[in-house]
């Protein structure tokens, strides 16, 4: 070795040691919260309507050969599917999926459809989003599965907390759902206008972040803040880690077959993009600003929780197959990665501080009886379909962001956690950006401003109860492959 390679190394070796001591004094840094939750842990799945997955809680039909769900006496029942609706719907009739149905085609979740779908509060289009691909059967969004199948996600309904008044932030796709989860905002796009995709610097379709190096197609930068921002200026740690991010030390980052830009959202913004995927400097970084800039894969995740490095603020994306996702994954490869993570998670010394929420970045198209408020109108005759040509979807005050019709359909939403209600569904109105105000108010961050949904988002702090909690302070194992308790 070289004696300018030699400088070179030790100067490297006193950069990281000076970064892992700023890690080390920021750990005091501004973390006060407003409730015991120091640690909490975001997975955001995809493509599940509350009825696709709650439509008969607490009640399964337990075939043999499945696994069984029995409810505990008292648990409260939610707003499902009740025995008339599954008889006399306005659409073809809902029907029960079994295990052997775990994976099926993607439906039709598009912007404009889904309004169709909701037809002015009729609820009686849905027949409209069934995809009409190879394989997939007539009217196969009115399918929603009982707790023989989605064992894991009743039994932690069961344990712990639950709403069945979550919703969208908007009608629509995986992009926006993941623009409301961290920003509560899908005006902001620039280029302001792609045909079908972004209108009046609004998105309403599917797009790629411009600074991503394995983005392909339709291109964007989204403008404004998102929580990331927040959460930097009051030196909280977090990080977005993803099952298929792949770092790359030098160069244009390594793009994997997998790998998806929509469910990197903090791609989609200049100051907390990591365009050419640089890891982290060290695991003692991980949460903290350095090139890897909160952007993580899950194995850096978990580097982080085993050396006692969790950040505060953490969101969770599984890899393509593990998501849930129609065609793409199954609800039995999601319930493998959650029950995974949650059984690893509840074994950490910060279980007795954390909060693990389980949510939803858009429907897919499955059939959800409930029609959602609408608090965010918007009235584009080109892309807005809600109350037909003449209402589209209602008229928004003059300056209002356009093509943000919403809230959209209603999404499954979980508390694990010591602190959560036990056996609890909560039915107060809450969306995607609750979330983000969840967030915001617990390390009192401030609001993001520029018309985002947090302003208007109602609180999840029903879903907790911060004083009794000592028998919720055990965790729940169970069986990743069944969903049964061990």
């Amino acid at each position: 070795m070289t004696c300018r390679s030699c400088l070179a190394a030790l100067g490297a070796l006193v950069l990281i040691a000076s970064l892992q001591v700023r890690a080390r004094e920021h750990d005091s840094d501004d973390q006060d919260t407003k409730t015991p939750i120091k640690h909490l842990v975001v997975i955001f799945d995809e493509n599940v309507s509350f009825d696709h997955y709650f439509a008969t809680y607490p009640h399964a039909q337990n075939p043999a050969g499945e696994p069984e769900f029995h409810a505990q006496e008292g648990t409260p029942t939610v707003n499902g599917l009740t025995p008339q609706l599954r008889v006399n719907n306005p659409n073809p009739a809902p029907f029960r999926l079994d295990r052997s149905q775990a994976v099926t085609c993607d439906n039709d979740n598009h912007y404009t459809d889904e309004q169709r779908a909701y037809n002015g509060g009729l609820l009686n289009q849905f027949a409209l989003l069934t995809a009409v691909g190879s394989g997939c059967a007539p009217n196969l969004n009115m399918g929603y599965y009982d707790g023989n199948t989605i064992t894991a996600l009743w039994n932690y309904a069961q344990h712990f907390a639950m709403s069945d008044n979550f919703f969208a932030s908007t009608f629509g796709t995986t992009v926006m759902g993941h623009l409301n989860l961290i920003s509560g905002q899908t005006h902001g796009a620039s280029p302001s206008s792609i045909a079908g995709k972004v209108i009046d610097g609004s998105v309403i379709a599917n797009v790629n972040p411009t600074l991503d190096d394995c983005s392909t197609g339709a291109i964007v930068t989204m403008a404004g803040l998102n929580v990331g921002d927040l959460l930097n200026a009051k030196n909280v740690t977090w990080g977005w880690f993803y099952g298929d991010w792949q770092a790359t030390a030098s160069g244009p980052a390594v793009c994997q077959a997998a790998y998806n830009a929509h469910y990197a959202p903090f791609q989609y913004y200049l100051s907390t993009a990591n365009p050419h995927h640089r890891p982290p400097t060290s695991v003692a970084m991980i949460g903290y600003n350095d090139q890897a800039n909160h952007q993580y894969s899950l194995d850096d995740f978990w580097r982080a929780v085993d050396s006692q490095h969790l950040p505060s603020v953490v969101f969770l994306k599984a890899s393509v197959t593990d998501t849930g996702h129609p065609a793409d994954s199954s609800p039995l490869a999601e319930q493998q990665f959650l029950v995974d993570v949650i059984n690893r998670l509840q074994r950490t010394p910060e279980w007795n501080e954390m909060a693990i929420l389980i949510s939803y970045d858009d429907s897919d198209g499955w059939y959800d009886h409930v029609m959602p408020p609408i608090v965010s109108q918007s009235h584009d005759p080109v892309n807005d379909a809600l109350l037909g040509p003449q209402g589209l979807c209602g008229l928004p005050a003059e300056g209002a962001y356009q093509d943000r019709c919403g809230y959209g359909p209603r999404l499954p939403l979980l508390v694990i956690s010591p602190f959560a209600k036990r056996n609890f569904v909560d039915h107060r109105l809450t969306d995607q950006s609750s979330i983000l105000r969840f967030i915001e108010d617990n390390w009192q961050l401030g609001r993001i401003g520029d018309q985002s949904f947090d302003e208007k988002a109602g609180g999840l702090g029903g879903l907790f109860d911060f004083e009794e909690r000592s028998e919720r302070h055990r965790p729940l194992i169970l069986s990743p492959q069944t969903g049964e308790p061990r």
